[in-house]
């Protein structure tokens, strides 16, 4: 089934079609639409509509200077007219008004729950370590401020990184804790018995929480492996796709990683002269150094795909 969603987040601008879905599932494609719907809690219609949607809003966001038409052909409607009519039943306003209003929605979303929007909220500095090394705040939390540029002038690179192969293990459900809990629980030992301790780790964080529902928001736990690597288990495999990248190193308290993701997308990014592309955003980093031992800091480098304006 992650198959199948990678595979209708990454053709959004076309007509999907069942059979092929249910084949990439290996699925039977009499039965694939009720599994679908069993395992995702909605149809393939009106996930796919959903998706389409989310990903509309965020572009939206993004401050680009692509037309309301190109961001609607560019997520699978076939007209303005019925994204507009979509986007506005969904979300209570037109995709115009909702570009208009971008900066006050941020930080109200900021003020309110301390994270940037569309960041991974993930939590390295406790991913391999004891969760209270880093001090009392458990991971998720912040101080529910955001601090404007002076305390995140972070040095920001832009490089092309190679293509991944990963090994990857999903969860679905509300940013947080559960991501902490999913890394030391389930990834961490995985890669463990399969000798993949001291390799580079990715958390990718699909889902802008102030889009999508808590419930339904993907988390991907991510390993690199050598080419001949066969997943087994829960986990499986995919490859990120490489290209132009932003990256900042981060290290810091785990609370601060929200202001680094706010800042590097919400004032670095539109004085760049660059725009965020489609492809996922991550944080990278090596799982035996992640943790500082001695303050609890933790170090990743935030990876933000860009492509011209």
């Amino acid at each position: 089934m992650n198959r199948v969603l990678n595979h209708i987040d990454a053709h959004l601008d076309q007509p999907l079609d069942g059979a092929q879905l249910a084949d990439i599932a290996n699925f039977s494609r009499f039965h694939f639409h009720r599994i679908f719907a069993a395992s995702m809690g909605e149809t393939l219609g009106s996930y796919a509509q959903r998706r389409r949607l989310e990903k509309a809003a965020f572009r939206l966001s993004c401050g680009t200077p692509e037309t309301v038409l190109e961001t609607a052909l560019a997520t699978g409607f076939q007209s303005g007219e019925a994204f507009a009519r979509a986007f506005k039943l969904k979300f209570g306003c037109t995709p115009s008004a909702w570009r208009a209003t971008t900066l006050e929605r941020l930080k109200a979303q900021a003020a309110a729950i301390g994270q940037p929007p569309g960041s991974q909220q993930s939590n390295p500095d406790q991913v391999f370590g004891n969760p209270h090394q880093a001090g009392e705040r458990e991971f998720g939390e912040s101080d529910g401020s955001y601090r404007p540029a002076d305390d995140f002038a972070m040095d920001v690179r832009i490089i092309d990184l190679p293509k991944a192969r990963v090994a990857y293990q999903r969860l679905i459900g509300p940013y947080g804790p559960a991501i902490g809990e999913f890394w030391r629980g389930v990834m961490a030992p995985w890669m463990h018995s399969h000798g993949l301790s001291d390799q580079t780790c990715y958390g990718i964080g699909y889902d802008d929480p102030s889009l999508t529902p808590a419930n339904k928001c993907r988390y991907d736990a991510c390993v690199e492996v050598p080419a001949q690597f066969v997943a087994s288990g829960q986990a499986d495999i995919q490859t990120l796709p490489g290209g132009r990248y932003a990256v900042a190193r981060f290290k810091g308290k785990p609370e601060q990683i929200a202001n680094a993701w706010m800042w590097l997308t919400r004032e670095w990014m539109p004085s760049s002269g660059l725009q965020c592309d489609d492809r996922p955003c991550f944080e990278m980093f090596s799982a035996p150094t992640v943790i500082d031992p001695r303050t609890g800091e933790f170090n990743c480098e935030i990876c933000i795909p860009v492509r011209a304006l």
